[in-house]
């Protein structure tokens, strides 16, 4: 047992120099990628009066999500390789697992906001902006953000209030399921019991996006012209792709045993739920929705008129 967690030694990727470099490499290119687009996809929806609607005021508050969760994670790791480093301090892992969490059901509670959005667009068209009006879309991410911090401080509380039998975290950056490996046995059951708790909530959630959708296609597939149906099913599609990515990497990522993976394999499975689907929910909202698309045009189109009038 080792009692002194002042600080917690990461997962070291390699001992080789020149792999810690490919490491680090990988993770900034991949963290560049994801704050590029998503910072592309929140200037489109500000300085465009058209995109000022309710699913449009969702994929913003997506948009600053993926970037916060990312920005928990990567920059550090990407430090502690170039550094040539594995220690975090206790207040730096407690900070990771309150904030990554923060953002982690900050996502999933969105995702599900942006299924009931699209279910009243298809199946409630008439009552659509008296339903989701602003005032209503701004409580519902007040009362998502709320309940996300108080899900947070739950975890963090429990999992930081009892003593760890190790300090050695065999992964990246700090996370529950592996700090769980190394908390003594009686902190254990009770953050199993929270897990258990937030583990409901989530599949409660995929739960209503199911049948949200299945009314929702049940709806498209009664709109007599073919443009009608075209037109509902590319609105659905992007936030069907990226809610399935999301969730059940996560689901992947948190329910398999950890014990059974070896440490590179670890890395991955980590890096395709906590990394991929922010990097992808840009490209795939840009590509599949035309207002995305226009709007980008429009905006390129200024800033290179502007560079070419100076």
């Amino acid at each position: 047992m080792d009692n002194d967690t002042s600080e917690f030694i990461l997962w070291e990727f390699s001992e080789i120099w020149e792999l810690q470099i490919m490491h680090m490499a990988l993770l900034l290119i991949l963290y560049l990628m994801t704050l590029s687009g998503n910072l592309v996809i929140i200037s489109a929806i500000v300085f465009d009066q058209h995109l000022h609607t309710p699913m449009y005021f969702f994929l913003l508050n997506l948009a600053i999500q993926d970037i916060g969760s990312i920005s928990v994670i990567v920059p550090k790791a990407v430090f502690n390789s170039l550094m040539n480093v594995r220690t975090i301090s206790h207040s730096g892992c407690v900070a990771q697992v309150m904030f990554f969490f923060f953002f982690l059901t900050c996502d999933v509670c969105l995702l599900t906001v942006m299924a009931y959005d699209r279910y009243i667009a298809i199946c409630n068209p008439l009552h659509y902006e008296m339903i989701m009006n602003m005032n209503a879309c701004t409580k519902m991410i007040g009362g998502l953000w709320t309940a996300s911090l108080l899900n947070a401080s739950l975890h963090s509380t429990v999992t930081f209030l009892t003593p760890f039998c190790s300090k050695i975290i065999n992964q990246f950056y700090c996370e529950i399921p592996y700090l769980l490996k190394i908390a003594c046995s009686s902190s254990y059951v009770y953050e199993i019991g929270v897990m258990t708790f937030t583990g409901t909530l989530a599949l409660g959630c995929f739960i209503f996006v199911l049948v949200t959708y299945v009314r929702v296609f049940s709806a498209v597939l009664r709109i007599p012209s073919v443009e009608g149906r075209t037109k509902a099913f590319s609105t659905c599609l992007p936030h069907i792709i990226v809610f399935s990515i999301f969730f059940f990497t996560a689901s992947f990522a948190y329910l398999r045993a950890i014990s059974d993976s070896p440490p590179h394999l670890d890395f991955i499975i980590t890096v395709m739920y906590s990394i991929v689907p922010p990097m992808m929910n840009p490209l795939i909202y840009s590509l599949r929705n035309k207002d995305i698309k226009l709007s980008l045009s429009r905006l390129f189109g200024h800033i290179s008129l502007h560079f070419k009038e100076m």
